[in-house]
């Protein structure tokens, strides 16, 4: 007689786990510049004196504001794989415009900070049409026309300076909210941010950005339209360094041709500190807003300990090639281990010995 056996219930599947979501955070490395920044700001408030203060934080994001909003659109033109050097000269041309329409004209204030906005936007354009529509490289075209906007703007105002702007906006400029210390500007910087923030991560046009870095051509036969995308990004680029240029007359309470002088340095190490990979197809708007912040910071905090300003641009400079070669050296390790680690699995384990 054949034994009939219950067969035993079958074990339940346990579900692969994934890395949990506090290992995903600590492999960004926005979170880790974040981390940084805090490091930073911890640092700075217990050894300089009157570093935590709502004083030092209004001078400190009054100071942070010009790059911020420049490094918004660098932000996606470096993602793209291009990069837009001109950015302060279009700032200062837009502020040198400023002065002289302010000065030598009847229009209404506002009329002349709208007729600056577009000299920038102009000027942006100029660079996206040599670039899209001739074929030249954004670094040639951009290196070429940081010279000719600053030459331009010291056309248009000549050596000298101009001020009396309205002393209501020079004001506003540079007015806190309460006893915050944060500047009523920087109000409109967050909306600023946040609308680029959704553009980039949440829009077809921002993703597509990510697939122009990676590759143009391949770009081209998914049917994304390269050439005015970059345009488009240029222009608005242009557009936001007028704005910037208007910023700044307006805090300083001067317009001259040498407004803004070497901003672009300090915007390209903040965007790329930040993430952004110099050879495009990678970065975020929050690691870029957590760069511009640690670089603010780190040069503030050393102008309060009496650090020369020529220190300063050698820090700069330091934290720009650290930006650069960090995420080269990062990519070389991990592929380093990768090969470890499947040369040691390839590798037949030795024969047991008898």
């Amino acid at each position: 007689m054949t034994e009939t056996r219950t067969p035993l219930p079958a074990a339940p599947a346990v579900p692969e786990s994934g890395p949990s979501l506090v290992a995903r955070l600590l492999h960004r490395p926005d979170v880790g510049l974040f981390a940084a920044l805090v490091l930073v700001v911890a640092l700075a408030s217990g050894i300089i004196v009157n570093f935590a203060s709502t004083v030092t934080l209004g001078f400190l994001l009054v100071g942070v504001i010009p790059v911020l909003l420049l490094a918004m659109p660098m932000t996606l033109i470096i993602i793209t794989g291009e990069i837009d050097l001109s950015v302060a000269s279009t700032a200062g041309l837009a502020s040198a415009v400023m002065g002289v329409l302010w000065r030598d004209t009847d229009l209404s204030i506002w009329v002349v900070m709208t007729i600056c906005v577009a000299v920038g936007a102009l000027c942006g354009a100029f660079n996206g049409l040599l670039i899209t529509r001739l074929g030249l490289s954004s670094l040639a075209v951009t290196i070429g026309t940081l010279a000719l906007f600053r030459g331009l703007a010291l056309v248009v105002i000549g050596d000298q300076k101009v001020s009396d702007f309205p002393s209501e906006l020079t004001r506003l400029a540079t007015r806190r909210i309460g006893e915050t210390g944060v500047p009523v500007a920087m109000v409109g910087v967050v909306v600023l941010v946040a609308v680029f923030a959704v553009v980039l991560h949440q829009t077809p046009f921002g993703r597509s950005l990510y697939a122009l870095g990676f590759s143009s051509e391949a770009a081209r036969f998914a049917g994304i339209r390269v050439d005015r995308a970059k345009l488009v990004l240029f222009t608005v680029s242009g557009a936001i360094a007028g704005v910037t240029g208007v910023f700044w007359t307006l805090r300083y309470a001067s317009a001259g041709p040498d407004n803004a002088t070497g901003l672009e340095l300090t915007v390209i190490a903040a965007v790329l500190l930040g993430g952004v990979s110099i050879f495009g197809g990678r970065g975020t708007v929050f690691g870029v807003v957590t760069g511009v912040l640690l670089i603010g910071t780190v040069t503030y905090a050393l102008r309060l300990a009496r650090v020369p300003e020529t220190a300063l641009t050698i820090v700069t400079g330091a934290l720009l090639i650290l930006s650069v070669v960090t995420p080269s050296l990062l990519a070389a390790l991990r592929e380093r281990r990768r090969l470890a680690r499947l040369t040691s699995t390839s590798s037949p384990s030795a024969p047991a010995g008898g």
